[in-house]
């Protein structure tokens, strides 16, 4: 289902906008179209021009990292915004400029407040989402302090705006949902390039090239000895053992098939390795089912789980290692 973030965009004392982001949110929460997160950005306390810009997608700071993680959850958003001296708020402004690919190819609508309702804060933010790829989406709710807002502190939006909110929540699942393949087309190209880099740190011998391909809690059932190895580790070490073996190595790797959905995907194939031994014999090695379970950190694409199985032959149980795809 999609993932739609409200994203409260303000962190001042004595702020309003969290009443309309739960207004927002209660509403959004009726339907079934999508699933609705409320973002406070009072949660994630973001750097601020101590870092580069974050174009790689790779973030130093933990803080970023995790707020990565946030955007990157989501395939839309509404941004509930007030109007700051005719502009953006500063804070709101900075959680955007800090990460970037996570941002793309989504939509955004916007509902603001303000002296002129946010009208000015929101014409500034649509330039943003076109630097950062997102679509935004043309209707939005305005909301005047001076008519939706008791004593200009209490908010107390007229039934009209509900008809407001309702459009501008219809066309953000909509063009999330319609932007979806193109995300997908994103991770997997992202995954499939995290297996060419792992091929190449397998090709090089390289363990730190191949430690950047798994999560530090990977998960992984190969052919041999031990049933598992749990953690980057262990799975380098059974890595580092295969390395001791051959003198080059090769790892080919057919038939590749990559599902993504959220923050999660899956490869399966066939993968083989082979190369030349410490005793200068050439081996073709063996093929066997290649399964790959990815997640996305923040910082990348790596591999929680891998699996590496042969058939076996029911009448003797024993394994079939001279199968080819």
């Amino acid at each position: 289902m999609i993932e739609i973030g409200i994203v409260l965009g303000s962190t001042r004392p004595g702020r309003v906008g969290d009443q309309v982001a739960r207004w927002v949110h209660e509403r959004a929460s009726r339907r079934t179209d999508a699933r609705f997160t409320l973002i406070d950005l009072r949660d994630h306390p973001l750097p601020h021009l101590e870092q580069p810009p974050g174009f790689s997608g790779q973030y130093s700071d933990e803080r970023t990292r995790a707020w990565a993680a946030t955007v990157a959850a989501c395939d839309g958003f509404v941004l509930v915004t007030p109007e700051y001296n005719h502009s953006v708020p500063g804070v709101l402004k900075n959680a955007m400029d800090v990460v970037h690919p996570e941002w793309n190819t989504k939509a955004a609508g916007f509902v603001s407040y303000g002296g002129v309702g946010g009208a000015r804060s929101v014409e500034q933010l649509r330039l943003v989402c076109g630097a950062l790829q997102l679509a935004d989406v043309a209707p939005q709710v305005t909301l005047p302090l001076a008519t939706e807002f008791a004593d200009r502190a209490t908010f107390a939006p007229g039934e009209h705006q509900l008809t407001a909110l309702d459009t501008v929540l219809d066309h953000v699942v909509a063009w999330s949902t319609a932007l979806a393949p193109l995300r997908r087309g994103d991770a997997e190209a992202a995954i499939r390039g995290r297996i060419d880099a792992m091929i190449d740190g397998l090709r090089s011998k390289d363990l730190e090239a191949l430690r950047r391909s798994y999560a530090a809690d990977v998960v992984s059932f190969d052919v041999e000895p031990p049933l598992q190895h749990v953690g980057v580790d262990a799975k380098l070490k059974n890595w580092a053992k295969v390395f001791t073996i051959f003198e080059e190595v090769d790892y080919e790797l057919r038939d590749l098939t990559v599902a993504v959905s959220g923050d999660l995907a899956v490869g399966h194939g066939f993968g083989r390795v082979s190369g030349t031994l410490k005793n200068g014999v050439t081996t073709a090695g063996m093929w066997v089912r290649a399964t790959f379970v990815f997640r996305d950190t923040g910082d990348g694409w790596v591999i929680g789980h891998d699996q590496a199985s042969v058939p076996f032959d029911m009448a003797t149980g024993r394994g079939l290692t001279d199968l080819e795809p």
